[in-house]
């Protein structure tokens, strides 16, 4: 087995070889999956939390990281009653409720389980037969009552009794108990996460989230191409959501706690808080006695973790977080055993740790300084340590570290620049580590968990089908802006790299807040794509702007009430920069990204004259176009906002349009309409524009449809290969 330094020896020199000697990528290659590194064994903690269980393919063997010996795995023992009961949770299938196993399978199997209800369906699985559309199915601690939404209302099963507890009734299109709308899902609890209620450990309670639509304004999306067009249908259809954009009204929401003992609903008193406050999480405390809500105001410049007693709903303010930009949504507590809790906080412009006790009393700041803590990752309370993974060593690097609670004895235990995913043994004295870079393969290191020092390497990959083409390795690169401020980048030069020669720049993008495009990793980073452009002649050039540097809320908050304007004044750094240093023609540059990468893409064609050629995707062409729970964190509301809405919008700017742009939509994308490219077309036209061109995706949403999506590079291929030609013009 070869050591790391190894890998780095043998991979050098396939770069060094001639690129006429290598094979060469086509253009159907991008649409291909190619292997840009061979696998690495697997590794895990065995189940006695001991042993290093190494996997390479069917091979399985135990490693004790004290002396190094091999052996057989064992056999894990069998789960007893009370933790196999653990591991189940509900699901909804054909209108049934499921109970199902921790690994998705139903349970029962030729024969009844004993914590099951309902009626069997003859091949031994349990079901339960439901009536209405029932969604968000979700088994209580303790596995005797299961909790689902119906047609708006929140039920609660009793799995002994198959009895039904209708805990609301008033529930509809417009009213939503137990169950997230639109925006809510998609902008404060995560895209695709609908739930809205939330068992107590003890399983005697149930806090719900109730949503009222009421004054939410509906959108309309309309599919051209429906299911049997032409022949069967020749009608549009049309799909109508509740979409609140920024001004307008949003969902109001409440929270109730339904208690099992006595069938009774509580309402959460939030009278001290306005209408429209958003209720960013809802969680109870491990002795479920007090239910912890955050909440946040319309425009999110506060916070509060609101804890509240479920017997009356009456609550108070434990912590209030405020701030001159916006308040991220807090992650939640993380309790101790002494009842104590830990609490991540963007108070000083960096996200930090700091101890409260119990009721929202602040111990101490157990971390500080100009960078921040991106993870906690273990804790142990009774030696008084924390290890968390940050930033300190760079931004685009994955670090993990370890201090104490008295914030004394910082140690990084992550050696090698790049990207390190840890899992630590069941005492913290190893922890296995795979460590990638942009230069380098994975590796799979044992460390020690006092030092981080490498005890014993378990294997890497190769470089994989690197080897057959003219690679071009990705380069790590610090790039300094006008006023002195360093940002993260990425380099990959042509494949036949000339110094005395200039060549076209590619500079994908995407410069949302706190959204990184640039990591120090091997994985994706190697884009087929990206290779075959630079086979061609290109150089390719990444950056992280500061608002999207992930070096903490001081960097990213620059972007605040002006999205685009600082974020392109980088860019265009950034574009000075690679022209200068390595070659870069000034007069060939395209900028290319997708929905917040699209808009930013649009606004450098319509507020710069450094771009040759955009390629935008999916983009927000105007911020009153899109969501207020999203647009209004950055931006606040086009009444308290309007010079900044008017600065950022590509819609009012159209008739500056510079170089080439080219724009893809979707025509059903529910989250950035395509309204906005609509908007943008008119105005483009408007102006006798003609340096443009469009290409709508029906039945595509947000992404691309995936009857269409292989043909997505093409026709951006089609516009990037003209600026190959030493003498292109920009129109």
């Amino acid at each position: 087995m070869r050591t790391p330094v190894a890998v780095v020896v043998l991979f050098l020199p396939c770069l060094s070889l001639s690129a006429q000697d290598k094979q060469r990528l086509t253009f159907e290659d991008t649409h291909k999956q190619i292997k840009w590194s061979d696998h690495a064994p697997a590794a895990v903690w065995a189940f006695d939390g001991k042993h290093v269980e190494l996997i390479d393919g069917k091979a399985r063997v135990w490693i004790d990281p004290a002396t190094g010996a091999r052996s057989e795995p064992q056999k894990a023992p069998e789960p007893s009653a009370d933790s196999e009961s653990q591991m189940h949770h509900v699901a909804m299938r054909d209108g049934k409720l499921m109970l199902l196993d921790g690994g998705g399978r139903s349970i029962g199997r030729g024969r009844r389980d004993r914590r099951s209800a309902g009626t069997d369906n003859g091949d031994g699985t349990v079901l339960v037969e439901l009536k209405g559309k029932v969604r968000e199915a979700h088994l209580a601690p303790g596995e005797g009552h299961a909790s689902f939404v119906r047609d708006g209302n929140l039920v609660v099963f009793d799995l002994a009794s198959s009895q039904e507890w209708a805990v609301t009734q008033d529930g509809g299109p417009k009213l939503f108990h137990g169950f997230l709308d639109w925006v809510y899902q998609e902008e404060v609890y995560g895209r695709g996460n609908f739930q809205g209620h939330w068992w107590s450990g003890k399983g005697d309670q149930l806090a719900f989230l109730s949503l009222d639509e009421a004054a939410v304004k509906d959108f309309t999306i309309v599919n051209h191409v429906p299911s049997g067009y032409l022949d069967q249908e020749r009608a549009v259809l049309t799909e109508v959501t509740s979409y609140p954009k920024v001004g307008d009204p949003n969902p109001t929401a409440r929270v109730s706690v339904a208690r099992l003992g006595d069938r009774k609903v509580v309402p959460v008193d939030l009278s001290g808080y306005p209408k429209d406050v958003i209720v960013a999480r809802v969680e109870w405390t491990p002795d479920s006695d007090l239910l912890l809500l955050t909440l946040q105001d319309r425009i999110q410049t506060t916070a509060d973790l609101f804890a509240v007693d479920p017997r009356t709903g009456k609550g108070e303010v434990w912590i209030h977080e405020q701030s001159s930009t916006w308040v991220n949504r807090p992650e939640g507590p993380q309790w101790q055993k002494d009842g104590s809790f830990l609490w991540l906080s963007e108070r000083t412009g960096y996200q930090h740790v700091y101890h409260y006790a119990r009721g929202g009393h602040l111990v101490a700041a157990i971390t500080a300084g100009d960078w921040q803590v991106r993870s906690i990752e273990r804790v142990d309370a009774q030696k008084g340590l924390l290890w968390f993974e940050g930033t300190k060593d760079g931004a685009i690097d994955r670090n993990v570290y370890r201090i104490g609670f008295d914030g004394k004895n910082l140690v990084r235990l992550t050696q090698g620049a790049g990207t390190h995913l840890v899992e630590f043994d069941g005492d913290a004295a190893y922890f296995i580590d795979r460590w990638s870079a942009m230069d380098r393969p994975m590796t799979l290191r044992l460390c020690s968990g006092e030092d981080g020092k490498v005890v014993k390497e378990l294997g890497h990959a190769d470089q994989g089908d690197a080897a057959k083409y003219a690679f071009a390795e990705k380069q790590r690169v610090t790039i300094k802006a006008r006023d002195g401020q360093e940002l993260d980048g990425s380099l990959m030069l042509p494949t036949e790299y000339d110094p005395a020669k200039k060549y076209p720049v590619l500079l994908p993008t995407y410069s949302g807040p706190d959204a990184p495009t640039v990591r120090d990793s091997w994985g994706g980073p190697q884009h087929t794509l990206h290779q075959f452009l630079c086979e061609q002649g290109f150089i390719v050039l990444q950056v992280n702007v500061r608002s999207a540097s992930s070096k903490g809320q001081t960097y990213i908050g620059t972007c605040y009430r002006q999205l685009g304007v600082q974020e392109l004044l980088d860019l265009e750094d950034a574009v000075d920069w690679v022209c200068m240093q390595h070659g870069g023609d000034a007069a060939r540059v395209a900028i290319q990204g997708w929905s917040y990468g699209g808009f930013i893409t649009a606004y450098a064609l319509t507020h710069s004259q450094k771009f040759a050629l955009g390629l935008a995707g999916a983009g927000v062409y105007d911020w009153r176009l899109y969501d207020s729970i999203y647009t209004e964190r950055y931006m606040r509301t086009p009444d308290d906002n309007k010079a900044g809405y008017d600065a950022t919008s590509v819609i009012k700017a159209a008739r500056n349009l510079h170089g080439h742009l080219v724009l893809v939509h979707g025509t059903m994308d529910d989250n950035v309409h395509d309204q906005n490219v609509m908007q943008l077309l008119w105005e483009l036209e408007k102006a006798g524009k003609q340096n443009f061109e469009l290409m709508l995706y029906p039945r595509s949403q947000h992404g691309l449809s995936p009857e269409v999506g292989a043909h997505e590079h093409l026709f951006e291929w089609r516009a990037l290969r003209r600026l190959l030609d030493p003498n292109y013009k920009a129109e």
